[in-house]
């Protein structure tokens, strides 16, 4: 650094600490060993303005300082000010002793920060990763910064994960602590978001804390693998721990390296020399880009650690912060980790002193126990292979840390509290932020939108601007597809011949996904293949459909949504670009790239290295393999048409989601909305979308109300409220079956459907007391009875006039009466009555429900008192053999009445109104049998024996809760420690 004024401020801001101090006192004293440095405010505004301008380390650095201090959360010099408000800046301003212009120019450099941070649920901890103990021995996190910064991260951004990254690592165990204690947490993020971004970073200052163990658990193919071990070798462990000393102008040093020959070899992170010969410690690979855990191939001196005092343990600061770390990156392979966990047996003597961190990436994939409980040996839990593999590493290693990273978290937050052999994140969940620059399901869906549908467009909505629907009247949209990619391929090289940087266009790609099928996607390819070939881009016909193409669509999606960047004016503009981007997806003769592979082999055949190929620009075709850990990089136009019925699932295929700088208004998502689900159903798969991220935001928003600290200390931790999994449509569950053996419902959200349970118990007493708690609701029944009239059903026909004793009832009255009911199953109710319970105005305001008992006409009638009520109709019925269900309680005729009069919301058959806030309740008394003698036994001298009588019924919620809520129904993980709680906010809360 030979520049005298970033020496000063770097010096002065590093002199500061935490704290920030006068500026102008720090740096004048730092100065007088630096001749030459002007430090006037006036030269600093000007030197900083134009470093802004062109991205230089003096504002990279005063952008870190600033966005560090907006987030702290309570310094005691912020004069209790907030972090991320203007406050807390005026506050920060005030003691640096800076002027009101050259505050106008920080401001600008680095805005206030006023995103939301991380969600986090967890267990108190104990503070030990301080501010202090962060930057003592800092050697590795520095150096990902920078790389974050070459990267053109933007101070924000990196303020922003250094703060996430932190709030992972200091509820780890202190590496340095002589208890042993294992942690266990959740990091939720989105689909292509960054995660691992983030826990390269939670990696990089665990190491500098002290751990000297990494385990990551990458994905399920070697490709996946080795993606993950070049992001952190080149990111992260850098030039001089992969070379371990080799020259490079020794050829035969380097001779099995990774990465020299790689053109990217001089993007790795380079730390000017063996960190071990800089205070600090190396870093010891034991997988490599190419090799996967096989064997300690040093033997047990592959995990024996170099102690300055044997007296000593490892874990001892005197031993532990010179000690070399081992960092490997294994596949999640049965055989794999078998072989670890037998070489770990063989050196059990070091394991307990080793502080270890194991990263899961994709932790509800192949890591959740997914053994049938039924299937269990009594008195042991079974285990899949690998939640049994990650088991044993956790036993084996009892200083070990387990941090696991997803964007689909419902089969994880299924996983038993109670077993604590098992992955559940006992100890904290941490809900990461979407980034800013981050496209996600809401940029391409309107939710809750207030603009009716002809009112939208490119400018205002996100459905206009990016999704193109496949329907029946559509036809196949596949050419018209093709099209836009090659389009959107020729826009990028008109804006990089337009001075738009080319990196983000490095990698051009289109993603189709049809089928899981293996002989579809060969099919579907030789169908696009001929389309591509055929489609005359060279002829006037095929440029004057692309021109239409242009301007029906790009031009006025462009127009309102890239003002920033150049756009043509014409087609005549884009025209020359079109034989380029031709040539450059017809690349080795063939556009199509078929990713349906099982094999490694067959991966490493088709030369999708995103990372050491130069370009790629091709239309991928496949399913599974498209659809979880593998980056697709470039993509701008999806066509996609694939049902799936587990929300996890549909989400990870959602890879048009993610990063796309430069290009966002390009993007273009062809998708199906009336798509084969069963030979008698279609779906909308955009609808179904949308859904899923309803169900997303839902879980979001059950753990951002239990994470704010209540003096001080958590509200709960995970395993005392698991958060409720919701989901909206009915077709698409959270995850597969096998994954939610442990999954319980809790709830069921019905607006515009009756609510009607057919298990009701079978044991006399169980009926009589449920008959007990009815008879406050049943004694409201007045003698006389009502007519309830003919009504439109809604499909054209009218019901049949019926007689029935009718009342009126507070919502709070039939609440507590269908409280305390028995059932044949177990919480076979309380999912509906979770959202009853909430229809006091949390959801909707129910004010009453009329009751409705119908009546049989006179000549079947069969009347009696029930738990001294009026005279009510008694009702015969039969369960379905060998199980406690009735076929069917309501009468189509009394169901069809219901629903008129919720719709039509107006009762005129008595003096009472049914208003938008009344719902109906039909009761039945009804009696288990065969024969009408069955009916007359259950009463004797007017009275109902309340051990025959079952009260049935079906509820329909009022117009209110009809428009005011949404259909869907939420799981929880069931607890074996059975201290499972839910906690309903209360509207006080």
């Amino acid at each position: 650094m030979t520049d005298p004024m970033l020496q000063v401020h770097a010096q002065t801001l590093s002199g500061m600490g935490p704290n920030p101090r006068t500026f102008g006192t720090l740096a004048k004293l730092i100065a007088e060993d630096l001749p030459g440095a002007d430090l006037t405010e006036d030269t600093f505004r000007v030197r900083i303005t134009q470093d802004a301008a062109a991205g230089g380390s003096l504002a990279a650095l005063w952008g870190k300082a600033l966005n560090t201090w907006d987030r702290e959360q309570k310094p005691a010099w912020s004069a209790d000010t907030a972090p991320r408000t203007r406050e807390r800046r005026l506050a920060i301003y005030g003691r640096l002793g800076f002027g009101p212009e050259l505050r106008g120019i920080l401001d600008t450099v680095a805005p206030v920060a006023v995103t939301p941070p991380a969600t986090v649920i967890a267990r108190q901890h104990v503070p030990w990763y301080t501010s202090e103990r962060a930057t003592a021995r800092s050697f590795y996190w520095p150096a990902y910064e920078q790389m974050l910064q070459r990267k053109k991260w933007s101070a924000e951004a990196i303020a922003d994960l250094d703060e996430a990254t932190r709030s992972v690592v200091e509820r780890l165990t202190d590496p340095e602590q002589p208890a042993r204690r294992q942690v266990k947490g959740l990091v939720v993020g989105y689909v292509q978001s960054g995660k691992t971004a983030n826990f390269t970073g939670v990696i990089a200052k665990a190491l500098d804390a002290g751990y000297r163990l990494i385990i990551v658990l990458g994905g399920t193919l070697n490709m996946l693998r080795a993606q993950t071990q070049r992001r952190l070798d080149m990111e992260l462990i850098g030039q001089e721990n992969i070379l371990r000393g080799a020259n490079l102008s020794d050829l035969e040093s380097l001779i099995g390296i990774d990465y020299v020959t790689d053109e990217d070899w001089p993007k790795f992170v380079q730390h000017g020399g063996r960190p071990s010969t800089q205070s600090a410690f190396d870093i010891e690979r034991l997988t490599t880009r190419d090799k996967d855990y096989k064997s300690l191939e040093q033997g047990i001196r592959a995990l024996e650690f170099d102690k300055r005092d044997p007296t000593k343990e490892l874990y001892d600061p005197i031993n532990l912060h010179h000690a070399a770390a081992r960092v490997m990156i294994v596949k999640k392979n049965k055989a794999v980790l078998t072989k670890l966990v037998d070489d770990l047996k063989r050196i059990h003597g070091i394991l307990g002193q080793i502080p270890a961190l194991i990263i899961d990436d994709e932790s509800d994939q192949a890591s959740v126990n997914t053994s049938d409980p039924a299937k269990w040996v009594k008195g042991a839990t079974g285990r899949s292979a690998i939640n049994g593999l990650i088991s044993k590493l956790l036993t084996q290693l009892p200083r070990a840390q387990y941090v696991g990273y997803t964007a689909t978290p419902f089969a994880n937050v299924f996983v038993d509290p109670g077993d604590a052999q098992d992955i559940f994140p006992s100890d904290f969940l941490i809900s990461l932020r979407a980034p800013e620059e981050y496209m996600g399901v809401r940029d391409f869906h309107d939710l809750d939108s207030p603009l009716l549908k002809s009112e939208r467009t490119p400018a205002n909505s996100q459905e206009k601007a990016h999704v193109r629907s496949i329907t029946g009247n559509s036809g196949d949209r596949l050419q018209e597809a093709i099209d836009s990619f090659l389009l959107s391929g020729a826009l990028k090289l008109f804006r990089v011949a337009h001075g738009v940087d080319a990196e983000p266009f490095r990698h051009h790609t289109m993603l189709v996904h049809q089928s899981v099928r293996t002989d579809d996607h060969a099919d579907l390819a030789l169908r696009i293949n001929s389309m591509w070939h055929q489609s005359g881009y060279a002829s006037t016909q095929g440029h004057s459909r692309l021109a239409d193409l242009w301007e029906r669509d790009f031009k006025e999606v462009s127009a309102a949504r890239a003002t920033e960047l150049p756009n043509p004016d014409s087609y005549e503009d884009i025209r020359p670009y079109i034989s380029s981007a031709r040539q450059r997806i017809s690349a080795g003769g063939n556009p199509v790239v078929i990713v349906n592979g099982d094999t490694d082999r067959y991966f490493e055949q088709l030369d999708l290295d995103f990372d050491r190929t130069p370009h790629v620009w091709k239309i991928l075709i496949g399913g599974t393999k498209l659809s979880r850990g593998f980056t697709v990089e470039g993509l701008t136009v999806t066509y996609y048409r694939r049902t799936a019925r587990q929300a996890d699932t549909l989400m990870q295929m959602g890879r048009w989601f993610g990063f796309r700088p430069g290009y966002r208004d390009l993007v273009r998502l062809y998708i199906g909305r009336e798509e084969v689900l069963t030979p008698t159903k279609t779906v909308d798969l955009y609808e179904a979308f949308e859904a899923v991220c309803r169900d997303e935001e839902l879980f979001r928003q059950e753990l951002k109300q239990y994470a704010e600290l209540v003096d001080g200390k958590p509200q709960v931790i995970p395993d005392e409220v698991p958060p409720l999994v919701a989901q909206h449509l009915p077709w698409v569950k959270p995850s597969a079956r096998n994954k939610m053996f442990n999954a319980e419902l809790v709830e069921i959200r019905s607006p515009g459907r009756p609510i009607e349970l057919l298990a009701y118990p079978q044991e006399p007493a169980a009926l009589e007391r449920n008959v007990e708690r009815w008879a406050p609701v049943l004694k409201t029944f007045p003698a006389e009875s009502t007519v309830i009239p003919s009504l439109a059903s809604g499909n054209g026909s009218t019901t049949r006039p019926f007689t029935a004793k009718v009342s009126r009832v507070k919502h709070a009255e039939l609440l507590a009466a269908l409280s305390g009911l028995e059932w044949a199953r177990d919480r076979l109710f309380a999912p509906h009555l979770a959202y009853l319970a909430q229809l006091d105005g949390r959801l909707a305001l129910v004010t009453d429900w009329l009751l409705i008992a119908p009546q049989l006409t006179e000549a079947n009638r069969v009347e009696a008192s029930v738990s001294g009520s009026v005279p009510l109709s008694l009702s015969r019925r039969t369960r379905q053999r060998g199980t406690p269900a009735f076929g069917r309680i309501a009468g189509v005729n009394h169901q069809q009445a219901a629903a008129a009069l919720i719709a039509d919301a107006a009762f005129s058959g008595t003096d009472s109104m049914v208003g938008r806030d009344t719902g109906i309740a039909l009761i039945f008394p009804i009696v288990e049998g065969t024969g009408e003698e069955d009916v007359r036994s259950a009463a004797s001298n007017g009275k109902a024996d309340p051990k025959k009588i079952v009260l049935a019924f079906t509820l329909y919620p009022p117009k209110s809760a009809i428009d005011s809520s949404r259909r869907l129904v939420r799981f929880r993980p069931k607890d074996s420690r059975q201290r499972n709680q839910v906690i309903i906010p209360t509207p006080s809360d």
